[in-house]
């Protein structure tokens, strides 16, 4: 039958599929299966190529080349290992993972391979980024010089954060980690949370969507889940996505705050499949791939001429120990930690921040010159409150002894009212600072009140008055 149609017709788009698609399969066939470590002979591949293992019953399993020993592919799938047996076939896809991005992920969950585990159909994807992917170049990073907002009081208050910084959260467990970590998610001014549950259990994921995060919180939200139960690749590469979905609304524009609960499962799982795959252990048990992986991965954060990410890390801190390898390892690669306290979180001090042990390293970038003497006010006391509680508390010391020790005891319960803060009770900018105002008698301009903070006020003096004014 002819055609009637004589109009021109374009096929660059199909030229382009034609161009791009990958003619020649690699395949190779399982000669091993060991728990979840598996081997074949071939197919020819590369570190972090996505393979598909082909079952006699038809179905079908993804599996990553995590090793290459000669003619000998070791692969660790992304599922389940049953079905797998000897003759298997294998074929190599030619690229490493791929997450589908886009706007639709918004109030959606996706898994360790980017697709939906939600139940709510699948997603339509925009675009395709890369879940390994290099660092920005150094020398094109833009600095950071605008605050974001928590809603927080003791972090956005003396622990003032940049957007576009990368924080750690350390702590042991059970003393409020991801608790804090969902007061952030629901209350920053940020535009987007991408926030990544890796290695949770189960129970806590729906607990943490309908409970922590709320209707609200999830509407402008990316959730990627690789629960403790998974396979130790889907922790591993949970985290990549985490940050390659960061990456795709960071160059739409948007301030993107990523959060990762937690780091400590994310190299534990690491350390799993190095081990497997024949890596000898150092520092702690952990191998020489969880330290190269660890930078690498929180490099990619940040600001760049587009939008910016925001980094939240929580670590879990095994036996309370702040000089354990991981936390000693992440403190050494960000921007400031958030420590939390055991002791606080025992009293019912929520949120558990012991403030004298945490830091912002870029928090006088992103504040005014008054509110940075303000904070460094409330700091000092209660360095002089620690520093001699023992005295303090035992009725050793008598009043009249030194004025700055009197003046540390009479503001320490208003800054423990000031510390203080029910979970779902967020706290503006505004509200902060007028309460820091207030508690160090400091009048703070109303120039540094506004987002953009780096920058000199002529001709400010920092005034002081009583508090009773």
């Amino acid at each position: 039958m002819r055609s009637s149609y004589i109009g021109e017709f374009n096929f660059s788009k199909y030229l382009e599929q034609v161009c791009d698609a990958e003619t020649i399969h690699y395949i190779g066939s399982v000669i091993r299966v060991r728990g979840l470590d598996i081997e074949s002979e071939g197919p020819r591949s590369v570190i972090g190529e996505i393979c598909t293992i082909k079952l006699t019953s038809g179905a079908s399993i993804l599996a990553e080349v995590v090793g290459l020993d000669g003619k000998t592919v070791k692969l660790t799938a992304f599922g389940n290992t049953k079905g797998i047996e000897v003759g298997c076939e294998v074929v190599a896809s030619g690229s490493t993972l791929r997450v589908p991005v886009g706007k639709n992920l918004l109030g959606r969950a996706i898994d360790a391979t980017g697709r939906a585990c939600d139940g709510l159909g699948e997603i339509e994807p925009e675009t395709y980024y890369p879940a390994i992917a290099d660092a920005p170049d150094p020398m094109k990073r833009l600095p950071i010089k605008k605050r974001i907002t928590t809603g927080v009081k003791a972090i956005d208050s003396l622990l003032t954060i940049g957007k576009g910084q990368r924080i750690g959260i350390f702590a042991g467990s059970g003393v409020g980690k991801s608790s804090l970590l969902s007061m952030i998610a629901r209350s920053s001014d940020a535009d987007v949370n991408v926030i990544g549950l890796i290695g949770e259990r189960g129970r806590e994921v729906l607990d943490f969507i309908e409970r922590d995060l709320g209707k609200e919180g999830l509407k402008r939200s990316v959730l990627v889940i690789a629960t403790g139960d998974q396979p130790a690749i889907c922790r591993v590469r949970a985290a990549y996505v985490c940050t390659a979905v960061a990456e795709y609304f960071r160059d739409q524009g948007k301030d993107v705050l990523l959060m990762v609960d937690n780091v400590t499962r994310f190299a534990k799982a690491q350390q799993e499949i190095g081990t497997s795959n024949g890596e000898l252990p150092i520092t702690g048990g952990y191998t020489p791939s969880v330290f190269d992986m660890l930078p690498k991965l929180m490099e990619r954060t940040g600001a760049n001429d587009k939008g910016t990410i925001t980094a939240f890390y929580n670590v879990l801190v095994d036996g309370d120990d702040l000089n354990e390898p991981i936390t000693d390892a992440v403190r050494g690669i960000l921007d400031g930690h958030i420590v939390l306290s055991r002791k606080l979180a025992m009293a019912f001090h929520y949120p558990a921040i012991d403030v004298l042990a945490s830091i912002s390293r870029l928090s006088d970038r992103v504040s005014g010159k008054v509110t940075q003497k303000a904070c460094g006010k409330i700091r000092r006391w209660m360095s002089i409150y620690e520093s001699n509680s023992a005295m303090i508390t035992s009725g050793i010391y008598e009043k009249g002894s030194s004025p700055e020790i009197d003046e540390a005891i009479a503001m320490h319960n208003q800054i423990e009212e000031f510390l203080l803060q029910e979970k779902f009770k967020p706290s503006s900018m505004k509200e902060t600072l007028d309460a820091v105002a207030q508690l160090t008698g400091m009048v703070i301009p109303e120039e540094e009140y506004e987002e953009i903070c780096e920058k000199e006020i002529p001709g400010q003096e920092v005034e002081e008055h009583s508090s009773e004014e």
